[in-house]
C-alpha cells in the first residue's frame, strides 16, 4: 500500500500543477502592489506630459512617452508576468530576447524599405495623377 501512495501524490501534482520545479515566482502581495503603483505613475507621467504639453517639441513628448512605456512594459514582464532569469530554466526570457530582435529587425527593415522607397520615388505632379489609370 504504501508503494502506491508517492505514485498517486505524483499524479495528484501534475494533474494540478502543484510542481515547483521550474523556479518560477508565484509574486507576493507586494510585488503587485509595487508593480500596480509603477504602472500608475508610469502611466499618470505621459498622460501628463501631453495634456499639459510641457514640451514644445512633440518629438521630446514622443520620445519620452515611448521610453516610459518601455518601462512600463518591463515592470509588467517582472511584477506581474514574473519573468526572470531563473524561470522555465532561463527559456522564457531566451524566448522573450528573440522576440525582441525578430521584431526589431522587422521594424527597423520596414522603415528602412519606406524611407528608401519615399526617398527614391519620382514626384508626380497634379496633372500626371490624373492621367493614371
Amino acid at each position: 500500500m504504501s508503494s502506491q501512495a508517492p505514485a498517486h501524490e505524483d499524479a495528484h501534482e501534475a494533474h494540478h500543477g502543484h510542481s515547483h520545479g521550474h523556479g518560477a515566482g508565484h509574486g507576493s502581495m507586494k510585488s503587485y502592489t509595487i508593480g500596480f503603483v509603477l504602472s500608475v505613475i508610469l502611466t499618470a507621467i505621459p498622460f501628463w506630459l501631453v495634456m499639459a504639453g510641457v514640451f514644445e517639441s512633440p518629438g521630446v513628448t514622443a520620445f519620452l512617452v515611448m521610453a516610459l512605456g518601455a518601462i512600463q512594459i518591463v515592470v509588467h514582464m517582472i511584477c506581474f508576468l514574473h519573468m526572470n532569469t531563473r524561470s522555465e530554466g532561463g527559456w522564457t526570457m531566451m524566448a522573450l530576447i528573440f522576440t525582441i530582435v525578430i521584431v526589431a529587425i522587422a521594424l527597423s527593415g520596414s522603415l528602412w524599405v519606406m524611407h528608401h522607397l519615399n526617398t527614391n520615388m519620382m514626384p508626380m505632379s497634379p496633372e500626371m495623377m490624373k492621367n493614371m489609370p
